[in-house]
């Protein structure tokens, strides 16, 4: 017999409810200090990028967190 551990459902085998409270919670407080930058690239470019990332164990939003930190720091 193989025991399946299942992230979902607590030690009794009853499935966890999720919580809207903490759910919204984190919603407004990102809502309230973060921004978001949409663009667009060719996909050549962005699958390249994507693949670099992966290979060298990087997020993608962290190459462009330093970008936007150097430029700021640069033209302030």
């Amino acid at each position: 017999m193989r025991f399946r551990f299942d992230l979902r459902r607590n030690y009794y085998g009853r499935k966890k409810k999720k919580t809207v409270t903490s759910t919204e919670v984190k919603r407004r407080y990102n809502q309230k200090v973060y921004s978001q930058i949409s663009f667009s690239a060719p996909k050549e470019l962005v699958e390249e990028f994507r693949g670099i990332c992966r290979n060298i164990g990087i997020s993608q939003a962290s190459v462009f967190k330093k970008f936007i930190a150097d430029f700021v720091e640069k033209y302030r």
